[in-house]
């Protein structure tokens, strides 16, 4: 098959460097990987928590008054009651912040540490849920959200390659992927919160956005106890600390030689380079990097998801939904993600990438083009007749599907792709980039997708639909299998694609007589 490039074809090349990895699953790594993923939590928390919000009774009365009025209106076209440029800015504030935040973290994360960055996301986290919360003004709440943005810039540029660096080859897959699981546990929260506070006058918005405090309290604590990454230590001449750190997570009995030798090698590789990273990824040698760089995160960002991550109580409430059952509706779909990410979880190192992407693009390129049907078919162009309740329920239905699909591809693997293929001298680069690409995309959509709806009626879910076949034959014929490779061992498999291999120096491998002796042989 064309972009195969699966793991047998690169076992030769990695089996030396994967034999002499430690696969143990120790209580250090399970907490440093749970603490954090928890990143993840809050940042699903904050999306969830904007779609509640948004058809909020008390959250609309302090603060979008003309909008609650056009829900109350019955002549109302249902497309269009939420198509509002300063609610909009209120949601999407918080991703364009991330995009600043993104790009200025991937150079304080190569020089302060993967561990710090986070410290440093959820110091902002804190402080922006305390401000939101305390609001009393739109300007306030821009202002929030604009921090926790910047809280999202740095912990998603940071914990995915965290979560990659210090999980065991064999098993890192499964081990990021807690990132989107947790991510989807905030959302649930989010959601469980928003049905709790719908049911509260007044002051009922701002119990959503302060339960937000809580997780952010406990991350900027629980940070402090975790190791930094080995690679990261490594990476800023820190070698002894490093082997202390890789002793910690792979066990006090672990052999832990053969990768902290690989890992410095990797750093050797970095220090002779003379250009910065962001520059040096623009080279032709790390053409595939660049590739994925850009066009993972903008695949998933046009798989539709935006749709029933941020405006899923909008869409429920769009096809008859009461506020309250819209709410419920999204609570349902959050538990069908949680069930999807666990299954990938498991499968993921097991199946591989590219068969749980192929997989979940034929089941999204099923729902969505039903959702045309349905909503094209029974709501009309106009918006002005109620959907039939057995067709607003096949939306119901059909909106679990595409999130259980999502969930076992696009999701988690959104997470772990760029995380694990970026060479180390600009693996933090990579990560900036495609993380800042990603935060832009959501962005404009944000900014968008309520216009788009009004606008183009049912055509927004044909249009995800056309891009859901573009991404899944990029996938089939560039993408090569990844799983149970070794992090710093990943050159061989773009080295030996059908596609990639024009571009890629093969990495030369360390000499049989250096050793990891503390210091960075050059």
């Amino acid at each position: 098959m064309p972009g195969g490039g699966g793991v047998l074809a690169v076992d030769a090349a990695v089996a030396g460097t994967a034999s002499g990895y430690s696969s143990e699953i120790t209580f250090t790594v399970v907490m440093s990987c749970l603490m954090a993923a928890s990143g993840g939590l809050i940042f699903g928390y904050d999306i969830s928590i904007t779609g509640g919000l948004t058809q909020m009774q008390s959250f609309l009365e302090a603060f979008f008054p003309e909008i609650l009025e056009k829900m109350n209106n019955a002549q109302q076209d249902a497309y269009c009651i939420f198509d509002s440029q300063v609610l909009t800015t209120f949601v999407s504030s918080l991703y364009l912040a991330g995009v600043f935040a993104c790009l200025v973290a991937g150079h304080v994360t190569r020089r302060v540490g993967r561990r710090n960055s986070m410290l440093i996301g959820a110091s902002f986290f804190f402080v922006g849920a305390i401000l939101n919360c305390a609001a009393v003004n739109i300007y306030m709440l821009v202002i929030g959200r604009i921090l926790l943005g910047f809280a999202v810039g740095f912990t998603n540029q940071s914990a995915p390659v965290y979560l990659a660096e210090i999980a065991p080859a064999r098993w890192r897959g499964a081990f990021t992927s807690i990132f989107h699981l947790f991510l989807n546990v905030g959302m649930f929260v989010a959601d469980l919160v928003n049905y709790r506070a719908n049911t509260i006058a007044r002051w009922g918005w701002r119990l959503s956005l302060g339960v937000g405090i809580i997780p952010a309290a406990v991350i900027l604590v629980g940070a402090v106890f975790i190791p930094d990454s080995p690679n990261s230590l490594v990476l800023r001449g820190k070698v002894d600390e490093a082997r202390h750190s890789l002793r910690r997570i792979r066990g006090r009995s672990a052999d832990v030689d053969a990768e902290l030798k690989d890992i410095m090698h990797a750093a050797e590789v970095d220090s002779r380079h003379k250009t910065g990273a962001f520059r040096r990824i623009l080279q032709r040698e790390y053409r595939p990097h660049l590739v994925m760089a850009i066009a993972i995160p903008l695949f998933f960002e046009l798989t539709g998801m935006i749709v029933v991550t941020l405006f899923a109580p909008l869409l429920f409430f769009t096809i008859g939904f009461t506020s309250q059952k819209a709410i419920l509706g999204s609570i349902i779909t959050d538990v069908v993600s949680l069930a999807a990410i666990m299954v990938a979880a498991l499968s993921v190192d097991r199946c591989g990438r590219r068969y749980l992407f192929i997989l979940g693009g034929g089941v999204l390129l099923v729902c969505l083009v039903a959702m045309t049907w349905i909503f094209g078919a029974e709501l009309g162009t106009n918006g002005g007749k109620a959907m039939p309740r057995p067709y607003a329920v096949a939306v119901v239905a059909l909106v679990c599907v595409f999130v259980a699909g999502f969930g076992v591809s696009w999701g988690p693997l959104k997470w772990i792709i760029p995380s694990e293929i970026f060479p180390l001298e600009v693996r933090s680069a990579g990560q900036s980039m495609s993380e800042s690409i990603s935060l832009t995309l959501t962005f404009v959509q944000t900014q968008s997708f309520l216009a788009m709806l009004c606008s183009f009626k049912f055509g927004s879910f044909a249009y995800n639909a056309a891009w859901v076949v573009v991404m899944t034959a990029f996938i089939i014929f560039f993408l090569p299998e990844t799983k149970g490779v070794p992090i710093e061992a990943m050159g061989a498999v773009w080295a030996r694609h059908w596609y990639w291999k024009r571009f890629v120096k093969p990495v030369p491998a360390p000499e049989p007589d250096k050793q990891a002796d503390g210091r960075l042989q050059t």
